[in-house]
C-alpha cells in the first residue's frame, strides 16, 4: 500500500545549525501558512524538526523558501528531508521543545538591539518604553544567558522571571516577533537595574539609576557597569582627569581604552568611519572597531597614548542605549576586570574585584551565565580582520577540512589571548575570549568556560591538543581533561595549521611566514620570525631571524632597551658600547651587557616582536612595554596610514645558513637616527626592509619546495602597514597569499591549529 494518499505527502525535515533562539519556528510557521502546509515544528537538542504534510510541490517550495530565506540571525548547517506516511494533520502547530540525548543544536551568539526594539523603547505608549532589557527574536542575549539546550526559557537565566500576562501573550503569539523569544520581559515582570556603592548599599533604584549614572559621570566618577556578557568600567571620555584616575586605579599606564559612541554620527565626529567600518559598527555582532582618529580630534591623548587610532563601538544593548540617551555622546567603556583577572560577570565578585577601581556599581539582577568579552576588529584593505573573536561571533562555528564523523578534538590554546577550540564533525567551535591564564583565576576561568561549553554541546573530547612549552599552564590544564589521546603541538606549527584551517585548505604542503613575539621551538629556544614549510601534521623550519639573548628573560620583554642592547652587542660588536651610551645613558647598560656576554639568565630568541622592540627602543619611540606589544605597536603606528608601496629603499641585510642577519638593518637605522631622520621615515624604511626579507625568503622557499602558496599568521601580522605591504609584494611575485578569516592572527587563533594538527595526525595513524 502506498504511503502517500491522493498526492498528499508527509516529510520529516531536520534542520541543523544556528536555528534556535533566532525566530526560526515562527518563521517556519509563517512559511507553512503561505504554502498551505499542515503539521508541526519543534526545537530539539538535535536541531529544528518539522513534520510537513501537503502536496509534494508545496513541500518542495516550502523547503526551498526555508533554505533561501532563513531568519536574519539564523545559520543553516544542513537540511535533511525523509519520507513518512501521511498523518492527516488538520493544522500547523508549534510544539514544545523535545529533549534528546543528541546535542547537535547550535547556540546563537548575542545580537545587538534591532531597529524594531529601539523603536519600542522610544515609544511612550509601548510596553517596553525605556526598558533596559527589551529584546525580540531578532536581537538580544543568547549565548550569555543559556545554561543548557534546547534553548528554552527554563534553561536560561530568565527562568526566575515569570512572564506577565502581556509578555506571555507576545511569547505565545506566532505572529508576534517576540514569539518564543526566551528573554522576553517588560518592566512589570523582568529584571531591573540599580546602583550600589562598593560596599553593596543601594543608592539608586530602577527609577533613578539612569539620572544618577549621568550625575556620577559628570562628577568625574568611574562606573562599573554590568552589561550583557560581563562588566565594563566607564567614565567620561572627554575628562582627562577621570581617564587618568581609571589608569592609576586599574594599573594600566598606556594600553588604549575602548570607547562607546552614541551613534555613527558621534563616532564620525572623532574618527574616520568608512563604509565597511560603519557596517561593522551597526551589525548584529557590534564589535569594537579600530578607527583612525581624525586630524584635530579633541579627545584627550591619554585615551590611547602614543596611538593615532581608537577602538570604537556603538551601544549594542538596551542598557547602553539608555545610558547614551542623555548628555554623553562618548564614554570610555573598557573591560571590567582588575589587572590579571578575568572579566567580572557576577555582582558579588564585581564588588570585591572592582571595589578599588569603581566609585559606584550599575548592576542588574539577571545573571550572566557565560562570560563573553567584546570582540575587536579592524578593516585592512576593505577586509575585516578579527583581533579578538568573542561577543557577537561566539559560539557560531565555521567549516574545516574534516570528515563528518571523526573524533571530537579539543585545542586548549596558549597562555596569552587564550581561546580554546572544539572540533565536532566538520565544524570548528571557538570559545569566547578567555585572555591571560598565568594566574590561578585565569586557569579557573579557562577550565570553567571549557566545561560549560562542552556541556552546551553535549560532548567530551577524545583527543586534547596543547602547546609544547613545558611550563605553560594551558598544557597542565590539558592533562587534567579526560581524553584518550594527548597531542603536543609546537606553537608556530599551530599558527601554520590555524591559517590553513581558517581557509579550509586540504592537507598539502604550504609555506608559512609566521611572525610573532614568542613561541617555544623544538630546539628549546624562543621562536618568532619563522619561514616554515609544512602541512597539518608536520613542518620544517627553512629560515629564521638570527638568535639574540634576552637578558633577564621576561624583563627584556618588559624593557625593550634590554633587547636593543642584546642586538647591538650581538651584531654590531665593538660599536655596541658607544651606541648603548648614546641611546640608553640612563639605563644600567653595564650590568645588562655582562648578562649578555655571559648568557646569564638570557634565553635565545628569534622573535619578530623582539626585533620591533629593539628598533622602537633605539629610536626612542618606546623603551618600556606596559602592555603586550606596546613598543611594536607604537613603532607600527608611525606608518599605519602610509601607502603600502614605499619609495624608501630597504636597509642592507644578509641571509646565511638559514638565518636572517640583521646587522646591516641596525647599522642603517642607527645611521639615519643619528643624522636626524624622522622616526616615521626610519620606521617606514624598516618595515619595507622586512617586506623585502619576506619576499626574498619566500622566493628561496619556492626554489627549495616548488610551493607557491604562502600563509601568514602570528600577532605581528596585525601590523596594518606590514600586512598590506607584504601581501601586495608577494602577490606581485606570483604567490598565492592566504591569511586569517574567522580567527585572529594572534594567539587567539592557535587553538584551531592545535586541534587540526591533532586531527590529521590521528588520520595518519589510522592509515587514512
Amino acid at each position: 500500500m502506498s504511503d502517500e494518499r491522493n498526492d498528499i505527502v508527509r516529510r520529516r525535515i531536520v534542520i541543523k545549525g544556528t536555528v534556535q533562539g533566532v525566530g526560526f519556528r515562527p518563521h517556519v510557521y509563517h512559511l507553512a501558512t503561505i504554502h498551505g502546509i499542515k503539521g508541526t515544528v519543534l526545537n530539539s537538542s538535535g536541531g529544528v524538526i518539522i513534520e510537513a504534510e501537503a502536496h509534494k510541490s508545496s513541500i518542495e517550495a516550502f523547503v526551498g523558501d526555508i533554505t533561501r530565506h532563513p531568519p536574519s540571525l539564523a545559520k543553516i548547517g544542513s537540511i535533511d528531508v525523509s519520507r513518512l506516511p501521511p498523518a492527516n494533520f488538520r493544522t500547523f502547530e508549534i510544539l514544545a521543545s523535545m529533549p534528546s540525548n543528541e546535542a547537535e543544536a547550535m547556540i546563537p551568539p548575542d545580537a545587538a538591539t534591532c531597529p524594531d526594539c529601539r523603536s519600542d523603547m522610544a515609544d511612550p505608549e509601548d510596553n517596553h518604553h525605556q526598558y533596559p532589557f527589551t529584546n525580540c527574536t531578532n536581537c538580544g542575549p543568547r549565548f550569555t544567558i543559556i545554561k543548557e539546550i534546547p534553548y528554552d526559557r527554563p534553561k536560561t537565566s530568565m527562568a526566575d522571571f515569570a512572564m506577565c500576562e502581556s509578555c506571555l501573550g507576545e511569547y505565545k503569539n506566532p505572529a508576534n516577533r517576540r514569539f518564543h523569544a526566551q528573554p522576553v520581559a517588560c518592566p512589570k515582570c523582568g529584571p531591573h537595574v540599580f546602583i550600589t556603592e562598593a560596599n553593596g548599599s543601594t543608592i539608586a533604584d530602577k527609577n533613578t539609576w539612569l539620572t544618577k549614572s549621568w550625575q556620577f559621570l559628570g562628577e568625574g566618577n568611574i562606573l562599573a557597569f554590568k552589561g550583557i556578557g560581563g562588566f565594563h568600567l566607564a567614565c567620561d571620555a572627554k575628562n582627562r582627569d577621570a581617564i587618568t584616575a581609571l589608569r592609576t586605579r586599574k594599573g594600566r599606564r598606556a594600553k588604549p581604552f575602548a570607547v562607546m559612541c552614541r551613534d555613527l554620527e558621534a563616532a564620525a565626529r572623532y574618527c574616520e568611519v568608512g563604509k565597511e567600518e560603519a557596517r561593522l559598527l551597526t551589525s548584529p555582532e557590534a564589535p569594537i572597531v579600530i578607527l583612525a582618529r581624525k586630524t584635530g580630534c579633541p579627545l584627550p591623548e591619554n585615551l590611547a597614548p602614543g596611538l593615532t587610532s581608537l577602538g570604537v563601538m556603538l551601544p549594542y544593548s538596551p542598557l547602553h542605549l539608555l545610558l547614551f540617551s542623555g548628555p554623553y555622546d562618548i564614554l570610555v567603556m573598557t573591560s571590567g576586570n582588575a589587572t590579571g583577572l578575568p572579566l567580572a560577570k557576577d555582582n558579588k565578585n564585581a564588588l570585591a574585584e572592582l571595589g578599588t577601581i569603581a566609585d559606584c556599581f550599575v548592576l542588574h539582577n539577571r545573571d550572566i551565565v557565560n562570560r563573553c568579552d567584546d570582540s575587536l576588529v579592524q578593516v585592512i584593505g576593505h577586509e575585516t580582520h578579527l583581533f579578538r573573536r568573542s561577543r557577537g561571533y561566539v559560539p557560531r562555528p565555521f567549516p574545516v577540512k574534516r570528515d563528518h564523523g571523526p573524533p571530537v578534538i579539543l585545542g586548549i590554546g596558549g597562555e596569552m589571548k587564550n581561546t580554546f577550540c572544539l572540533l565536532r564533525g566538520d565544524q570548528a567551535f571557538m570559545s569566547p575570549y578567555i585572555g591571560e591564564i598565568d594566574t590561578v583565576e585565569g586557569e579557573e576561568n579557562l577550565l570553567e568556560s571549557l566545561l560549560r561549553f562542552q556541556a552546551l554541546m553535549g560532548i567530551e573530547p577524545d583527543i586534547v591538543a596543547f602547546d609544547a612549552h613545558p611550563a605553560y599552564a594551558s598544557a597542565h590544564i590539558a592533562q587534567k581533561i579526560h581524553a584518550e589521546v594527548y597531542e603536543e603541538v609546537y606553537h608556530h606549527h599551530a599558527h601554520l595549521a590555524s591559517v590553513m584551517a581558517d581557509n579550509n585548505l586540504e592537507n598539502k604542503k604550504t609555506i608559512g611566514v609566521i611572525l610573532d613575539g614568542t613561541g617555544y621551538g623544538p630546539d628549546g629556544h624562543l621562536w618568532g620570525f619563522e619561514v616554515l614549510v609544512g602541512d597539518y601534521t608536520e613542518f620544517d623550519r627553512l629560515y629564521h631571524l638570527a638568535y639574540v639573548p634576552l637578558p633577564g628573560g621576561e624583563a627584556a620583554i618588559r624593557q625593550p632597551w634590554r633587547t636593543a642592547l642584546a642586538y647591538l652587542h650581538t651584531f654590531l660588536g665593538n660599536k655596541a658600547g658607544e651606541y648603548a651610551k648614546a641611546f640608553f645613558r640612563d639605563k644600567d647598560t653595564g650590568f645588562v651587557g655582562q648578562m649578555i656576554a655571559s648568557r646569564f639568565n638570557s634565553p635565545l630568541s628569534s622573535g619578530c616582536g623582539r626585533l620591533f622592540d629593539a628598533v622602537s627602543a633605539i629610536l626612542g619611540v618606546c623603551s618600556e612595554n606596559t602592555y603586550e606589544g606596546q613598543a611594536a605597536i607604537e613603532l607600527g603606528e608611525l606608518v599605519a596610514h602610509m601607502p603600502a608601496v614605499s619609495t624608501h629603499d630597504p636597509y642592507d641585510y644578509e641571509i646565511g645558513d638559514g638565518a636572517i642577519l640583521p646587522g646591516g638593518i641596525l647599522n642603517g637605522i642607527i645611521r639615519d637616527h643619528l643624522r636626524g631622520i624622522p622616526a616615521s621615515t626610519i620606521s617606514a624604511r624598516f618595515h619595507q626592509t622586512l617586506v623585502a626579507v619576506i619576499c626574498d625568503l619566500a622566493e628561496r622557499a619556492f626554489s627549495q619546495t616548488g610551493v607557491r602558496r604562502v600563509v601568514l599568521s602570528g600577532g605581528t601580522w596585525q601590523n596594518t602597514y606590514l600586512f598590506r605591504a607584504a601581501k601586495s609584494a608577494l602577490n606581485a611575485r606570483g604567490f598565492d597569499v592566504l591569511y586569517h578569516r574567522h580567527v585572529p592572527a594572534n594567539d587567539g587563533g592557535i587553538a584551531l591549529g592545535q586541534a587540526m594538527a591533532a586531527h590529521w595526525r590521528w588520520r595518519k595513524k589510522q592509515g587514512r
